[in-house]
Order: structure tokens, then C-alpha cells, then sequence
């Protein structure tokens, strides 16, 4: 059984499961280019909640958690079975209170990437939930304590967003705010460095980082990455790009 890698993505608009463009297409290359998972541990953005969480479904249901968007969408499936043995086991290396809800499922934050990665939906998907209450130091502790999963052939899937400011998104602009730049730099930087301490320390960036969230459901999914990352992992980066001004799609590979 192939050591998985660890996957963070920059899932931006829930649009990205119906239409083709350059991120779809990251997306779909670097499916093609790792091992076929035996499971998927999505810790989705969209899952923020009071205390950890985690489901254990066979059969999760797929949540449609936005808004405002055309029919189609609405109308897409992604039924992947669950994994509830791999997700008891991941439960258990999680220092602290872990709560199994199955009143969540699979929310856009995991199927509209897992559509375009694997649209077969024929991996076992369980997500685990973003604690609310935590800081970036104990989410990348999380993230250490999920890593044995890798050897299980276990894909650990951060979704979310570096920069994710929906109050200042600019819905025709191609590229992104200077600030959001210099967040997104400050970011990368430091993981192609391996310095995840000024990850954690994203406050120091200064005026962009206060600028870039106001809520870091979105970030942190990526500490998760990061803690379950190996120094010797190599750092492939991919869709990086900042869009509609205040949104960086950039995503990581580490292994």
C-alpha cells in the first residue's frame, strides 16, 4: 500500500463542480499523478464547529450548505460511501473529545473538488470537522496526530482558502487585491521553507493577513495539511493564483 501524500485546495466558488477552467484542471491533473486512495479524511471549511467532529455514515449524505446558485448545481450527486472503521481509527489518534455527528455529511467544501477528482465517487469519504474553538497551534497538532492515516492509504484533504474575504470579493477581477498577493506570498513562502511556525503565526503578516479572513474557517484546513506533512515531503504547488481579488486558489502537494 502506497504512504499517501496530503492534499490542501483552494476550492473557491461551489461553480468549480460544473464548469472547466485552469483550477478544475489542477485539480484533475493532480488526481491523475498520486496513488488511488483507500480513503478520503476531508477536513472541509465548510464544517465549523463548537468542539471536533466527525462523521461515520456508510452512506453520508451530500449537503448543498450554499445558496443563490443556478438548479444545476443543486441537482449534482456525489454519493460516495463512508468509511467508519478507518473513521473510528482516526477518532482515536485525535488527542481530546472527538464527537461522531452524522448530521453532516459531505458538503461542497469536499464533493465540488471530489467531483472533479474522482467523479466516479467510487472512494469511501468521511470528513472531520474544523473546531471553532481551537487555535492554529492545536488544528497542525490535530493534523500530526491524523498522519499514521497515511501509511492506511488515507488521503488527507484540506479544503478551504489561503485568502478568503467575501466582503471584498470584486466578482469581474481576474487576479487579486495587493494585499491578498502579499498574504498568499507570506504563506508560501513559509511552507516552501518548511517554517510552519510562521504559519501559525499568520498574524504576523500584518495588515494582509487581517484583510485576507475575518473568520479562519477557511484557513485553517490547511494547518491540518501542514501537521500531517514530513520534513522530506516534497512541496508541490499548483493553481497558484489569487481571483475576484480577495480568493487565492492556491493549493498544496506534500509528498
Amino acid at each position: 500500500m502506497s504512504r499517501m501524500p496530503v492534499l490542501f485546495v483552494g476550492h473557491g466558488s461551489p461553480m468549480n463542480a460544473i464548469e472547466n477552467n485552469s483550477f478544475t484542471e489542477g485539480w484533475e491533473s493532480i488526481a491523475a499523478r498520486i496513488p488511488k486512495p483507500e480513503a478520503i479524511l476531508s477536513v472541509s471549511a465548510h464544517w465549523f464547529t463548537d468542539g471536533t467532529r466527525i462523521t461515520d455514515a456508510e452512506h453520508p449524505r451530500m449537503i448543498h450548505d450554499m445558496y443563490g446558485f443556478p438548479d444545476e448545481l443543486y441537482r449534482l450527486r456525489y454519493d460516495a460511501s463512508g468509511a467508519p472503521a478507518i473513521a473510528h481509527e482516526a477518532g482515536a489518534l485525535i488527542s481530546g473529545d472527538v464527537v461522531t455527528d452524522n448530521d453532516w455529511g459531505i458538503d461542497h467544501g469536499t464533493w465540488s473538488v471530489l467531483l472533479r477528482m474522482y467523479p466516479n465517487a467510487d472512494i469511501p469519504v468521511f470528513q472531520l470537522s474544523v473546531d471553532e474553538n481551537s487555535d492554529a497551534a492545536r488544528h497542525m497538532q490535530i493534523g500530526r496526530e491524523l498522519k499514521e492515516l497515511r501509511n492506511r492509504g488515507v488521503l488527507i484533504l484540506g479544503s478551504g482558502n489561503v485568502v478568503h474575504n467575501l466582503a471584498k470579493i470584486a466578482w469581474n477581477k481576474n487576479s487579486g487585491f495587493p494585499w491578498a498577493d502579499e498574504f498568499d506570498d507570506y504563506i508560501r513562502d513559509a511552507i516552501v521553507k518548511h517554517d510552519y511556525d510562521k504559519v501559525i503565526r499568520y498574524r504576523e503578516a500584518g495588515d494582509s493577513a487581517v484583510q485576507s479572513f475575518y473568520f479562519p474557517d477557511h484557513f485553517y484546513p490547511l494547518l491540518y495539511v501542514l501537521g500531517a506533512s514530513d520534513p522530506e515531503d516534497e512541496c508541490n504547488i499548483f493553481n497558484n493564483a489569487r481571483t475576484m481579488g480577495s480568493m487565492s486558489m492556491t493549493s498544496y502537494l506534500l509528498g
